[in-house]
């Protein structure tokens, strides 16, 4: 019979996490469960991935407030400093904002218009194009952006960041401006607060004598009394857990998937690839927020999901190649040469079209989707025919 189904997405329930749970069991166990109750048929090149917030919370990986700003004022001197292009997130960011006030500075909250690195807006776009203000040079004080803004509030939330942020940090100065090295107009003493332009922007401002750059990923790098951390994020990929703690992005991963992957290979006898995901990597068309806010879409995966797809697209086959065939003979044409396509197409004209992104974030993607961020409770996800074409019965 001629196969139907090709790629499907599942979310699968879970119990809730706590610290120190085995979670390599409980994943296993979930999966096992749908496979007893006939609901999954477990196959090669499926792919249980799993949300990076599970992994997380099993580990303890959570920091408090207090941490943050003890670890913010053993790498930073003096009494300013200038935290720069921060996203505008209650989630992400306001209470990293929180530990940050708590060091005792005078910040400097120095935020990307007409809206941050994300695509949220802080400015309504036609009233920055009909002012005389450049966005390219200008910088703002709070008062010229108010006169600009009027009451611009967020899309989706309903808040003025600028007006959050001030009341979270009340001994701060916010400032507007797109050219990092113009913060070195308040203080010398810079954390770097993007996530995707972190490492460009750190760059600039050492090439322009700033006195000490870090980054968000090189704050909680290390344990503070007995807290978690990333050694290799930092603060990237946290969010909010409660009014003062924050809950970092996991560590380990490589090792939780790699033994993931081990007891269900074990167990159903097919190559299963593993993977933690995070936020995917798309862009609202309504509200023009591109949803990746954590530093990656998967901090760790199996090594069967390295790389890149290598498809070609049927679309232009189809048109350009088998215009002369019609019907059973034009799928049979199309499935030789699907089989039949070259191991390394890049570059190629048969793959217009396609989409030339890692796998891992184009999983992700489909898993943050599927999971969705509120109370479905399927923080698992389990992918199967991925990696199938049409080609495969």
């Amino acid at each position: 019979m001629e196969r139907i189904i090709g790629t499907a997405a599942m979310g699968l329930r879970a119990p809730i996490i706590e610290e120190g749970d085995d979670l390599v069991s409980t994943v296993f166990n979930v999966v096992k469960r749908a496979s007893d109750q006939k609901d999954i048929t477990l196959r090669d090149k499926d792919v249980v991935c799993i949300t990076e917030s599970l992994v997380a919370r099993a580990q303890g990986n959570y920091v408090t407030i207090e941490d943050i700003a003890k670890d913010v004022n053993e790498k930073f001197e003096g009494d300013e400093l200038a935290i720069l292009f921060p996203i505008l997130s209650r989630n992400r960011f306001s209470i990293l904002l929180k530990a940050f006030a708590l060091t005792g500075k005078k910040l400097h909250i120095c935020l990307s218009y007409p809206q941050d690195e994300v695509g949220n807006w802080l400015i309504d776009e036609m009233d920055l194009f009909n002012s005389d203000v450049n966005p390219y040079q200008d910088v703002l004080d709070m008062d010229q952006y108010k006169k600009l803004s009027g009451d611009y509030k967020h899309e989706f939330t309903g808040i003025s960041y600028p007006d959050l942020y001030k009341e979270i940090a009340p001994n701060s100065e916010i400032h507007f401006l797109n050219n990092p090295v113009d913060a070195l107009k308040f203080t010398d003493q810079i954390l770097v607060s993007s996530i995707h332009t972190r490492n460009l922007v750190k760059r600039q401002l050492e090439e322009n004598g700033a006195g000490k750059v870090l980054k968000l990923d090189e704050i909680m790098t290390s344990s503070i009394n007995g807290s978690g951390f990333n050694e290799k994020y930092g603060l990237l990929g946290s969010n909010l857990s409660t009014g003062n703690k924050v809950k970092l992005f996991p560590r380990d991963g490589k090792i939780f998937v790699d033994s993931l992957q081990k007891r269900l290979i074990d167990e159903f006898d097919k190559q299963i690839e593993v993977m933690i995901y995070g936020d995917g990597a798309f862009k609202d068309p309504v509200g023009k927020i591109w949803e990746l806010a954590d530093p990656v879409v998967s901090p760790a995966y199996t090594s069967g999901l390295e790389g890149t797809p290598n498809e070609i697209k049927i679309k232009y086959i189809a048109d350009n190649d088998l215009t002369e065939l019609k019907g059973e003979d034009r799928d049979k044409a199309m499935r030789d040469r699907i089989s039949h396509k070259e191991s390394e197409l890049k570059g190629k004209d048969e793959t217009l079209g396609t989409t030339p992104r890692q796998i891992t974030d184009l999983l992700g993607s489909l898993c943050d989707l599927t999971s969705g961020s509120g109370d479905k409770g399927t923080p698992i996800v389990l992918i199967q025919g991925y990696f199938d074409n049409y080609s495969d019965n």
